[in-house]
C-alpha cells in the first residue's frame, strides 16, 4: 500500500493533468453546438453551448469570451460570460448583445499560449453565419492544432460579416 503522502502526490498530479490539458501533450479544442437542448435544464435558452476537449475527451477547463460588434456606427466590444451545465466540459452562453447588428463571438479556452477559439460569426437578424476554429495541419495532416487567433482575423471575420449583411439587404 502507498505511503498517505505519494498517493495524495499521485492524486494532486492526476487532477492537475485533468484541469491543463495542455500541459500534457496536444492542445485544447472546443465545439460549438446550437441550437442548445431544450430539454436540458442546464441549457435551456442557450444561445449555444461549447464543449471544451483535449483530445477526444471533453474536459473542463477555462472559457473566457466576449462579442465583437458595431452599434450605431460605432465599434462595440461586449464580454461574455459562462453558464455551467449538467455536463461534464459543456457550458452554456446566454445573449447578452444587442439584436439588430451583426456579431462576432470570440469564445477562447484556456487563455493564454496554447488556447484555441472560436470566432462565431451571427448576422443582424441574429442567425448564425459561421463558425470557424482557426486551426493547421501538422506532421503531414495527421493532426489539426488550434492557431492562435489575432485581432486582425477578429476585425477581418467582422468586416466581411457587415459586407455580407449590406450585401444581402439590397
Amino acid at each position: 500500500m502507498l505511503p498517505v503522502r505519494l498517493a495524495s502526490l499521485a492524486l494532486a498530479s492526476v487532477l492537475s493533468l485533468a484541469a491543463a490539458p495542455s500541459s500534457i501533450g496536444g492542445p485544447p479544442w472546443l465545439s460549438i453546438e446550437l441550437p442548445a437542448n431544450p430539454l436540458d435544464p442546464t441549457t435551456k435558452g442557450a444561445f449555444l453551448v461549447v464543449r471544451t476537449y483535449h483530445h477526444d475527451r471533453s474536459v473542463p477547463f477555462p472559457v473566457e469570451g466576449r462579442a465583437e460588434g458595431v452599434v450605431n456606427g460605432q465599434r462595440k466590444s461586449l464580454p461574455l460570460s459562462f453558464d455551467r451545465t449538467a455536463a461534464e466540459g459543456v457550458i452554456a452562453l446566454r445573449k447578452s448583445w444587442p439584436s439588430g447588428s451583426p456579431w462576432v463571438l470570440v469564445i477562447t479556452g484556456m487563455p493564454g499560449k496554447g488556447s484555441v477559439t472560436a470566432l462565431v460569426s451571427i448576422g443582424a437578424d441574429g442567425e448564425v453565419r459561421q463558425v470557424k476554429v482557426p486551426s493547421r495541419s501538422v506532421e503531414n495532416g495527421r493532426w489539426i492544432v488550434p492557431t492562435e487567433v489575432t485581432e486582425a482575423e477578429v476585425e477581418t471575420a467582422l468586416a466581411r460579416l457587415a459586407t455580407t449583411e449590406t450585401l444581402g439587404a439590397r
